[in-house]
C-alpha cells in the first residue's frame, strides 16, 4: 500500500481528495496539511511514500515546501496538484524536486488522476497534458546553450525515453536491456547532470537543447 500525505489549504478540496482516494485500496491517506510549514513537519514525521502538494499555500509556499521535503526525504515522491499552469510555477516545482505536475482540472476525470498518481509512485516523470505541450515547445525554443553534453549515446537514448514518460521496464523493452541496466543508466545520468532525480534530468536536457 502507498502511503499518502495531502497538502491543501481548502477544506472541501481535502475532503474531496480523501473521498476519491478512499475508493482505491492501493493508496492510504495518512495525513493532511493546510499550509507548507505543516506539510514539511508532517512529511518528516510520517515519511509518506507520496505527497499531493498544492502550490498556492499560506505560511510557506508549495514550491519551497517541496524543496524542503525532497531535501530531507529523498525517497518521498511529490506530485504537484495545482490550478497554476504558468511556466514559473511548473519549472519552479520541477526545479524544487517535484516528481510530477498535475492541474486540478484532472480531478474531473478520476481515472486520469489515478494514472498520474500511479505513474509518480512508480518513478515515472509525469506532466499534465494541458501544460506538457506548451512547456516542451517553450523549452525547444530555448535551443542549445553551448553546454557540453556529458552523457554517452546510450545514456541519451535512455534519457529521451525518460522524458517521454516511460518506466524503467518500458525503457528496457524499447532498448532490449534489463530494467536493472536501465536503473544504472538513470543513476549515472542523474549523477553526471548534477540533479536530484529523473524528472530534473529530463528538464535540464530539454533546457540545454540536448533533447527536442
Amino acid at each position: 500500500m502507498t502511503t499518502l500525505l495531502i497538502v491543501e489549504d481548502h477544506t472541501l478540496m481535502r475532503l474531496n481528495l480523501r473521498q476519491m482516494l478512499a475508493r482505491h485500496t492501493e493508496f492510504s491517506v495518512i495525513g493532511e496539511a493546510r499550509d507548507g510549514e505543516e506539510a514539511v513537519a508532517l512529511a518528516q514525521q510520517l515519511r509518506p511514500d507520496l505527497v499531493l502538494m498544492d502550490l498556492g499555500l499560506p505560511v510557506l509556499g508549495g514550491i519551497e515546501a517541496t524543496r524542503l521535503i525532497k531535501q530531507s526525504l529523498a525517497h518521498t515522491r511529490v506530485l504537484a496538484l495545482t490550478s497554476h499552469d504558468e511556466d514559473e510555477s511548473v519549472f519552479g516545482a520541477l526545479a524544487a524536486g517535484a516528481d510530477g505536475y498535475c492541474l486540478k482540472g484532472i480531478l474531473r476525470t478520476p481515472e486520469r488522476f489515478l494514472a498520474a498518481l500511479t505513474a509518480v509512485r512508480d518513478g515515472v516523470a509525469w506532466l499534465d497534458p494541458e501544460v506538457a505541450d506548451r512547456v516542451l515547445r517553450d523549452l525547444g525554443r530555448v535551443g542549445s546553450r553551448g553546454t557540453p553534453n556529458p552523457l554517452s549515446e546510450r545514456e541519451m537514448e535512455v534519457l529521451k525515453l525518460v522524458a517521454d514518460g516511460l518506466s524503467n521496464q518500458e525503457i528496457g523493452q524499447a532498448l532490449y536491456i534489463s530494467p536493472g541496466t536501465v536503473r544504472v543508466h538513470v543513476s549515472n545520468i542523474i549523477s553526471k547532470l548534477g540533479v536530484n532525480d529523473r524528472v530534473q534530468a529530463a528538464v535540464r536536457a530539454l533546457r540545454e537543447g540536448w533533447l527536442q
